[in-house]
């Protein structure tokens, strides 16, 4: 019997909602009725939250008090208002972050974070707890869709707090294992050596889920496939978080792990925007977000079926708006309904990161997913980094596995620029290639939004 579990969700959770007024659970119960209803109640949903979000915005934030002027708009067609905000990018929101806070609430409910930065600038925004709440809750219903409760015991393969000193390290271990009945492997530090500690460590644990970087997965995947390793504990889910999931790194994890792996989509600036089901579907959060997809840079949106640039408004966060905020990633929606009793809307898929596309002269896109799938053909890669700053010239960087055979390699090389015409690419050979102190592994570094 897992007691730390029955001590959070009996004791611990009750006790947070009445001294600190945490109302985590209360949204996650509204959360999981809300899921069941029909289209029509979730539209009627989404408009309330959404009409009070910009009357707020219109009112009381600096950026957005210039369209005072569609109050009545709101009123009546909030949607239809919406579409008159402009789109919102990243680096717009960075030159003016002042001017986003809402006038209205106190300074002390910010609550300061950071996107990860891990291809360029990071990006600073506020939240308040109701916001934090909010998100927890959308992670936890869609956990629930696979038997996970929030006190179900976990194994994180995530960054390392390495910063803290030795005395603060200890209180946050402290904290994951008692208050939150967690413990973290560092993803930044797996090997072939370390493989069969962190294995045997997770079977001692037992588990319920594993919860982690795609792309730190399917290393730790890879790793116990190559020493022949199993988990003798039963996994209810593996679930995928903060990278897009290819499939070829579902199918190495489930085959690695006995289990499925679940797909969480969301960002930290964003909160939890959709989560896989038992059916296997992305349902789209579309209680706590409006989620547009759009041709870039023409602003308009596309149709279902066709990818587009994801444009998120948060309606949850009304300490610091972001209207319309552009993510960086593609999606496909669909019209598509569900089998699993969820109502909640269906995206198609995740095509990734919109800095994960290679581009030619000739004007050729090429995502890096790709190159991953090349890769799988040449054993003789360990791994490989390719980095592309200007479209003539891209840098691919190549760990080679032991045993390696330079005439493989120079085959790998060649099939990479067969795909990419008139790019000249640059070969760094023999260096390790480390994963961020966060976790995250990027093999692809494209130009973005500089290419187009």
């Amino acid at each position: 019997m897992d007691y730390v579990k029955i001590f959070i969700e009996r004791l611990l959770y009750p006790a947070m909602n009445l001294v600190r007024g945490n109302r985590t659970l209360e949204y996650l119960q509204k959360m999981k009725k809300t899921q069941y209803a029909s289209r029509a109640e979730l539209l009627s949903f989404q408009e309330g939250k959404l009409s009070a979000l910009l009357l707020d915005c219109v009112k009381n934030v600096p950026y957005y008090q210039k369209y005072d002027y569609l109050e009545e708009a709101i009123k009546l067609d909030p949607l239809g208002a919406l579409n008159q905000f402009p789109i919102l990018d990243k680096e717009t929101f960075r030159k003016n972050s002042e001017l986003f806070f809402n006038s209205k609430l106190p300074e002390s409910e910010r609550i300061e974070n950071y996107t990860g930065g891990s291809t360029g600038e990071k990006t600073r925004f506020f939240m308040n707890r109701e916001t934090v709440e909010h998100y927890e809750a959308a992670r936890w219903r869609g956990l629930s869709w696979h038997g996970i409760t929030p006190g179900s015991r976990s194994v994180m393969l995530w960054g390392n707090p390495i910063e803290l000193s030795r005395e603060d390290q200890k209180k946050y271990e402290f904290k994951e294992k008692w208050l939150k009945n967690r413990v973290i492997i560092p993803a930044f530090a797996l090997e072939e050596q370390s493989i069969r500690n962190y294995v045997a460590k997770i079977d001692a644990y037992k588990p319920e889920y594993i919860y982690g970087y795609a792309s730190a997965l399917d290393a730790f995947a890879k790793l116990m496939r190559i020493e022949k390793l199993n988990f003798k504990c039963t996994l209810k889910a593996a679930v995928s978080t903060a990278e897009t999931l290819y499939p070829h790194q579902r199918e190495n994890i489930e085959k690695a792990f006995g289990c499925r792996v679940v797909n969480e989509y969301g960002a930290r600036d964003a909160g939890i925007l959709a989560y896989e089901c038992s059916a296997g579907e992305l349902h789209i959060s579309s209680d706590n977000a409006i989620i547009e997809v759009i041709d870039f840079p023409s602003g308009k949106e596309v149709p279902c079926g066709k990818s587009g640039d994801v444009v998120v408004t948060d309606l949850n966060n009304h300490i610091m708006p972001r209207l319309r905020y552009r993510l960086g990633d593609e999606v496909i929606l669909t019209e598509r309904r569900c089998d699993c009793g969820v109502n909640l809307p269906l995206m198609e898929s995740i095509v990734g990161r919109n800095d994960e596309m290679l581009h030619t002269p000739g004007g050729l896109l090429v995502h890096g997913y790709l190159v991953a799938k090349i890769a799988q053909s040449h054993p003789v890669i360990k791994r490989f980094q390719i980095i592309q700053k200007e479209v003539e010239r891209a840098t691919l960087r190549i760990e080679p596995a032991e045993g390696r055979n330079s005439a493989d390699i120079d085959l790998f090389v060649e099939e990479v620029g067969a795909h990419l015409p008139g790019v000249a690419i640059d070969v760094k050979f023999g260096e390790r290639i480390e994963a961020s102190p966060s976790g995250k592994f990027r093999y692809c570094i494209g130009m973005g939004d500089k290419a187009r």
